[in-house]
């Protein structure tokens, strides 16, 4: 039987507070519950989704800083498995200090692509949080990424936000990374009553819509459903160093990100060119 390559994807938006980290710890969470072996890595300095997890990276030893900035690092060392099927790496607030420490390195973008080439068939999916800045920490996750996924809310001033992004990620694509593609979006924060909502949902479904085929990184991209609808648990939930799953499993956000993680497998588990038997 061959062995389906892991899906690397990177949860990116250059505005803060849209449900990023909440969709990757959350995501990645119910994927493991799943029974398939995630990672889960913490590209920003904030360290909110290791802290969402439980884990205090100035405390556990070695982190994301020290496999980018330390050549001789083992990766393995710096993974801390945090439930059944799921380890995270590890950030920690010195990740700010690394984008001056790599300024000199000549290949500073791909650091951490290197380093996890040797972890790769050890996991079915990686999730990588991604600071809302485009920084060398950024660069470095969409380099090792295959997709870029947006959590965003359904506003029109997202929608703007997302036209730019999806601008970085063609450059990146005829550069960096030229297999970099655009996954799709997840809808956080979900309000479903209002009209404003309804029409930006449309507006996103028909603007991928009108680029299948193009070939551009974002053919094939699509709104993925369900939304994320508001839910105060989804926000209480980190204070205790739980996932969604840990802390209110019933509740409507846990439902909702385990739909989405189902969907995320089976997309995965029926990838193009993969051998069925």
């Amino acid at each position: 039987m061959t062995q389906i390559p892991p899906r690397i994807s990177a949860l990116l938006n250059q505005k803060g507070g849209v449900g990023k980290t909440t969709s990757t710890v959350s995501i990645g969470a119910a994927i493991a519950l799943l029974g398939r072996r995630t990672l889960l890595i913490d590209l920003d300095p904030q360290a909110h989704l290791s802290l969402h997890l439980g884990v205090d990276g100035s405390s556990v030893g070695k982190t994301v800083y020290d496999a980018l900035v330390e050549p001789e690092c083992d990766i393995r060392e710096c993974l801390v498995q945090v439930r059944d099927n799921l380890w995270i790496l590890p950030s920690t607030t010195d990740l700010a200090g690394a984008e001056t420490e790599l300024a000199s390195h000549p290949d500073r973008n791909r650091i951490l692509r290197e380093r996890v080439e040797e972890i790769r068939g050890d996991f079915d999916f990686v999730l990588i949080d991604c600071p809302p800045s485009l920084s060398v920490l950024t660069l470095n996750g969409l380099c090792l990424a295959d997709e870029v996924v947006v959590p965003m809310q359904a506003q029109f001033l997202a929608m703007q936000g997302l036209t730019k992004l999806l601008e970085t990620v063609e450059i990146l694509a005829q550069g960096l990374n030229p297999a970099l593609k655009v996954g799709g979006v997840i809808l956080c924060m979900h309000e479903t009553q209002t009209s404003h909502s309804r029409e930006v949902v449309q507006e996103l479904s028909s603007f991928f819509d009108e680029h299948v085929g193009s070939g551009m990184p974002w053919d094939g991209a699509k709104v993925f459903m369900p939304a994320v609808r508001r839910n105060i648990k989804l926000a209480e939930a980190p204070s205790f160093g739980q996932s969604i799953f840990d802390y209110a499993p019933w509740c409507p956000g846990a439902l909702d990100y385990s739909a989405l993680a189902e969907r995320f497998v089976r997309a995965w588990e029926i990838a193009p060119g993969v051998d069925p038997s």
